[in-house]
């Protein structure tokens, strides 16, 4: 269908914002508008002065503002040439919803999260590169120039998991009015979010614990007034703590459990899982491995369900990894240090897995009550899974909606079994293994107490839970935590948050010399020393560490060390050869030194013995030691060029006392003595030339003519051999006679 046109109402004032989120599993694209913030017209006291822009879906039919593509972008690591094929749906669908008058003026991001954040650095670029030069040899929409980030700047790129968890803090608090009225009645809420491969959480520490807190991340954004508003939020990210990068570690986990305790002649590889429905059976290769792997570790096990959700719980809570060092306490999962939490005060809300495994299947989405959601995870893990099979094709066939726990609806229990079309196999699969893991992470990881109602657990009573969850701080309507997957209308993503930022930048602020809003990452000052790095592939030292790590033993590799091996050596080699060359350099010059000055002696020697015989009578043709000052002058310039701060013509001497009345009374004395020529040397030179000041302490650099040169040369060497018989009317005598030589000579060249 052809994009609308530009002289639409709708379209009047209206701009634009494209993000593709690059995610493990597919990539996302999502179109957003919002009305230029500098055509809105704001009276004294109005309420929209304290507002963010308002960021819409970017299309009128609402459907069309999304579209989406599989697998995701990460699976072109060893096929990046392919980025085109794989983005051209995706961009087509942007071209064919925005006018083509005003794509010049739309930002277009493709950012990649936790799928290509696994790949190597090597393959991040690869991939980037392609995908930059497809998207700008393809489209007219606003994609930045060439920079340190990459080919396209900051418009294709992979963002860190903590840029994805401040993006989606700015979400939810902008779609729950976190961030409307007064400074004293804002009231932030946390974000949870967790993918297939990482999890993230983000949320503002109490004014108590803020000056406590390390490393908080300035987020500034500016209302339509033009005032700013500045929030210091923590956000960190745990890479492998997503539900799919969990279930592969817990599958390595059970598979070496099982391994150690069977005997040898044991042939039987069906492992028990607890966290499968009862009686389902996957055939699966353990990735991760507690120990080196053997034959039968690395061979393919079957798994059959147990069905225990309880059992599940316990197995799993292990990979939270809790017992790691804590550097900077206090520490949640892996000793990632995380401020106090009060969750008496502080509220979150959970989006992707947690709505996911929340309502897609138990029903149980929106204020979360722990009681309710280990009921139904109980009972779904105990079903049979012939049951639950013949249950999903029955729900697809009827399109059913509906939940598997007892859902309260207008005051009526919805009847359990019931799933709507959208869900498949692998959730049905998964689900009992994700949903342990959501209340692992919850409780266990980030400290959420759990709600027990006075019943227990065998309670069925659900006005009691509801009375207990409020007393604890769970009732609504504004619990402790939240799933949610959209608020109104609008999806809660982190893309949204991007483009909140987006439209916050085009505000007039109220003096003109405010800074500009950036996005958070760009705000931290000391980003070296800041714990959350950018993720920058092209020109990574890692890029060399992967193309020689798969040559080195297992024993030299970076999880068996705890450091990088070829970063060490490579380190280690940088410094040993700064040490060797520090003393080589010295060497070097004294090398170059020495053949210099044997040729000056040769040239001096060979000119006082022509001049004691009379032949001074200018330059000697054919000389092989004045064709050899030709071409060693360039070096006496550069080795002698310290002494050009003498004044006037000097020459250099030995020691020898008899020319010491010669001296300028500020020449600088050197293991080399240099002098300052007679002042009467001078006068008669000048009869013939116009000498200035400073020339090199040599005995031929500093003059243009070979005839003056020679007769410093032999006064330097005559004088030497001959001190004890030098007086200072023989020293007279010789001054004229080459005052004489000069004169027939002519003018000095």
């Amino acid at each position: 269908m052809p994009p609308p046109t530009a002289a639409h109402s709708w379209l009047a004032g209206r701009h634009f914002g494209i993000v593709i989120d690059a995610g493990s599993s597919g990539s996302r694209l999502q179109i957003y508008s919002w009305k230029d913030p500098r055509t809105i017209t704001l009276g004294k006291g109005d309420p929209l002065a304290y507002t963010l822009p308002k960021v819409e879906k970017g299309t009128q039919d609402e459907d069309q503002w999304v579209s989406k593509v599989e697998p995701g972008l990460s699976s072109l690591a060893d096929n990046p040439e392919s980025a085109g094929t794989y983005l051209r749906p995706l961009l087509s669908h942007a071209r064919d919803h925005i006018p083509p008058s005003l794509q010049k003026e739309t930002p277009f991001f493709l950012l990649a999260t936790a799928g290509m954040r696994l790949l190597s650095p090597t393959k991040q670029a690869e991939i980037l590169k392609e995908t930059c030069r497809f998207l700008i040899t393809h489209s007219n929409f606003k994609i930045d120039g060439p920079s340190a980030v990459g080919p396209c700047g900051s418009s294709v790129r992979i963002i860190t998991g903590e840029e994805e968890g401040l993006f989606g803090w700015i979400a939810v608090n902008y779609l729950m009015d976190g961030f409307t009225g007064s400074s004293k009645e804002r009231t932030t809420y946390g974000f949870l979010d967790m993918g297939g491969a990482s999890t993230q959480i983000a949320f503002e520490p109490s004014p108590a614990h803020q000056g406590n807190t390390k490393n908080l991340i300035d987020v500034r954004l500016r209302l339509l007034g033009g005032d700013e508003i500045r929030h210091k939020v923590y956000v960190t990210t745990w890479l492998g703590y997503g539900t799919n990068q969990a279930r592969e570690r817990y599958v390595g986990k059970v598979v070496t459990e099982f391994e150690a305790s069977r005997d040898e002649e044991d042939d039987n590889d069906t492992v028990p899982d607890p966290c499968l429905p009862r009686g389902l059976e996957l055939t699966e290769s353990p990735v991760h491995a507690s120990r080196p792997a053997s034959s039968h570790l690395s061979a393919t096990h079957r798994l059959r369900g147990t069905g225990s959700f309880e059992q599940c719980v316990q197995k799993a809570s292990s990979l939270l990894n809790k017992n790691a060092p804590c550097p900077d306490s206090p520490c949640l999962m892996n000793g990632v240090h995380v401020p106090p939490i009060d969750f008496s005060v502080s509220h979150f809300i959970g989006v992707s897995e947690y709505w996911y495994s929340s309502e897609h299947i138990f029903g149980l989405g929106g204020a979360y009550d722990f009681v309710q959601y280990e009921r139904a995870a109980s009972k779904f893990c105990s079903r049979d899974w012939s049951g639950i099979l013949k249950e999903h094709e029955e729900s697809r066939e009827r399109h059913r909606l509906g939940g598997d726990g007892e859902v309260e609806v207008d005051g009526k229990i919805v009847v359990a079994g019931q799933w709507g079309p959208n869900v498949e196999l692998p959730r049905l699969q998964m689900q009992c293994f994700k949903a342990a893991w959501i209340t692992n992470v919850l409780h266990e990881g980030i400290g959420m107490p759990r709600i027990v109602d006075p019943g227990g657990n065998s309670t069925t009573d659900a006005d009691k839970v509801v009375e207990e969850a409020e007393k604890k701080g769970l009732g609504r309507p504004r619990p402790t935590f939240q799933s949610l997957d959209s608020v109104g209308d609008i999806a809660i993503s982190w893309t949204l948050g991007k483009m909140v930022l987006e439209a916050s930048k085009e505000v007039r602020p109220l003096v003109k010399t405010a800074k500009p809003i950036v996005d958070p990452i760009d705000d931290i000052e000391d980003i070296e020393d800041s714990p959350i790095q950018p993720i920058r592939p092209f020109f990574s030292l890692d890029a060399l560490e992967d193309k020689i790590t798969p040559h080195l033993p297992s024993s030299l590799s970076r999880s068996s060390l705890g450091f990088s091996p070829v970063l060490f050596f490579l380190y280690a080699a940088i410094i040993c050869l700064l040490i060797l060359l520090c003393p080589m350099r010295r060497r070097r010059r004294l090398s170059c030194l020495r053949p210099v000055r044997s040729s000056v002696k040769r040239d001096t020697y060979s000119l006082s013995e022509t001049l004691e015989e009379g032949t001074a009578n200018g330059s000697i043709p054919g000389s092989p030691t004045l064709s050899s000052q030709k071409w060693t002058e360039p070096l006496r310039r550069i080795f002698f060029a310290q002494s050009k701060q003498h004044s006037g013509l000097s020459v250099s001497t030995s020691n020898n006392t008899a020319l010491r009345h010669m001296t300028n009374g500020h020449a600088r004395a050197s293991p080399t003595r240099s002098y300052s020529m007679p002042n009467d040397f001078l006068s008669t030179a000048s009869s013939t030339q116009h000498i200035h000041g400073s020339r090199s302490p040599s005995p031929v650099p500093g003059f243009a003519d070979d005839t003056l040169a020679s007769s410093q040369s032999s006064i330097m060497s005559s004088r030497s051999r001959n001190a004890s018989q030098m007086s200072l009317t023989s020293l007279a005598s010789r001054q004229n006679a080459i005052s004489r030589s000069l004169s027939g000579k002519g003018q000095l060249q």
